[in-house]
């Protein structure tokens, strides 16, 4: 006490810095703090395992051949959204996490979380439609374009709040190592790997995975060769994730040469796409990312 009284003006600056400190971290919290997104229905689970049909169903009626959402349909469908809002109820009731016994084998748990992601993606968009592309949705300041849609929203999966962004990063990469995840994985943008009626399932996720791998390899759009300009130009996701990519050619054994993008990318790729890629490797080609569109992926 005597301390206090004897300097004054060291108190009083203290009780400044406190003050500016805690209004630094309200300021944070009100920019940075989730927005829980709540089903608006009630989980309806099968006696066992988990049921994604119904998902698959909506994806069958609103998604074309192209890869394109029919958002403003499906918004205006009230029965369509209540059905999506169903999965999103089931997804928060059982997940892998607190209900293993419903995902026995690793496919099945991978599958869950594939689907739950592109799930939550698209109730992110009905949520907020209209949208002309998911960094409308903003939060009261933006640390990043596309915070407020891929961070700051949290969707309940299985009793645990997470973002889009946290299951992308902190637990699909994290626990399944399979760089052929992104291929899935659609974040309602044009340049965003089409989204497809035929979800990855426990036995077909295998298919599924080698399909859309060498489906979006092969798009002209994510994959092509520059010879004027000795580059190759690719889709950011290869640049974003590329050490994914690498690791999984150690993971095959391949010399440490041999541990590039464009032998990935060769490995996947057909002819003559292919051959343009080996051309590529021997003679040094750059790697070059293709600006990425994230216009929303909707018809």
């Amino acid at each position: 006490m005597n301390w206090i009284l004897r300097h004054p003006t060291a108190v009083l600056i203290l009780a400044i810095v406190l003050l500016v400190v805690g209004l630094l971290g309200v300021g944070v919290y009100v920019v940075i703090r989730p927005r829980k997104i709540v089903a608006r229905a009630q989980a309806n689970l099968p006696a066992e395992g988990f049921d994604h049909q119904p998902f698959a169903a909506l994806l069958g009626r609103f998604v074309a051949a192209s890869g394109e959402v029919d958002y403003a349909a499906w918004h205006a469908d009230p029965s369509s959204r209540d059905e999506l809002e169903r999965y999103l109820a089931n997804l928060a009731a059982a997940s892998p996490k607190n209900a293993p016994e419903r995902f026995p084998e690793a496919s099945e748990r991978l599958a869950y979380y594939l689907n739950a992601y592109n799930a939550c993606v698209i109730v992110g968009v009905l949520r907020h439609w209209p949208l002309k592309t998911v960094h409308e949705v903003v939060g009261p300041a933006e640390l990043k374009a596309g915070f407020g849609f891929f961070a700051r929203l949290q969707f309940n999966l299985g009793g645990e709040w997470m973002s889009l962004h946290h299951l992308e990063q902190g637990l699909i990469r994290v626990e399944y190592t399979d760089p052929r995840v992104h291929f899935l994985l659609n974040c309602a943008s044009t340049s965003c790997p089409p989204i497809r009626p035929e979800l990855p399932s426990g036995p077909d996720l295998e298919d599924r995975l080698a399909t859309a791998a060498r489906e979006f390899v092969n798009d002209p759009r994510q994959v092509r060769i520059d010879v004027a300009e000795k580059r190759v130009r690719v889709s950011s996701i290869f640049v974003w994730y590329e050490a994914d990519f690498l690791a999984e050619l150690k993971r095959r054994g391949l010399p440490p040469a041999e541990q590039t993008l464009i032998r990935y990318l060769k490995d996947l790729a057909a002819p003559p796409l292919a051959e343009q890629l080996g051309k590529a490797r021997a003679e040094g080609y750059v790697v070059e990312a293709i600006d990425y569109d994230w216009s929303l992926n909707g018809s």
